[in-house]
């Protein structure tokens, strides 16, 4: 008979403790803890958007080689440290440059067309549009990139005419006999 009490009782302290763990489970949250758990996983999905977020474009500084199509011919004749003459009237009557300064401005143009390019690919790489089963930000997302797309269209255009300023120059230089070595440096 004892030994049926002490069996009763292990039983009833087993499934005391069993309910009182089941109950220490079912009791609800304070609203503070949903709020803060909530904020969270906004910010973990803010955090992973800004990951995600191309980094903001670097000032750029723009060189006198990347304008050196905007530089006129000097009207005078000017002597270098070395001595020679820089233009002279008569070049500058018929055109004709020397090869050393069409060198370097068809390679200050190449220079452009390969930041282009380069700045192009960037931004393109860069656009990402929010997916269908986005919850929050969404319109704002793609409403930038779709600001990228019609920044790297702007770009293609700009790209298209200093590939065509570039070919003008290789062919200006071609036409007043100079060679490859100076129309298409490398």
């Amino acid at each position: 008979m004892r030994r049926i009490c002490r069996n009763f009782v292990i039983c009833f302290l087993g499934l005391l403790l069993f309910a009182l763990f089941a109950k220490a489970q079912d009791q609800p949250q304070s609203l503070g803890d949903v709020a803060r758990k909530t904020r969270e996983q906004k910010q973990q999905a803010k955090d992973a958007l800004d990951k995600t977020k191309a980094p903001a474009k670097a000032p750029r500084v723009i060189t006198d080689e990347e304008v050196a199509h905007s530089v006129t011919v000097p009207s005078t004749t000017t002597a270098g440290e070395d001595g020679t003459s820089a233009s002279s009237p008569a070049a500058e009557a018929t055109g004709k440059l020397p090869p050393e300064q069409w060198k370097s401005r068809i390679l200050a143009q190449k220079n452009t067309v390969s930041t282009l390019r380069s700045n192009i690919d960037k931004v393109s790489e860069s656009i990402q549009f929010a997916p269908a089963n986005c919850v929050s930000g969404c319109v704002q997302w793609n409403e930038k990139q779709k600001q990228k797309q019609a920044e790297v269209e702007r770009m293609q255009g700009e790209m298209k005419e200093q590939q065509k300023r570039l070919e003008e120059m290789q062919e200006s230089a071609r036409q007043q006999g100079y060679g490859s070595s100076v129309s298409d440096p490398e």
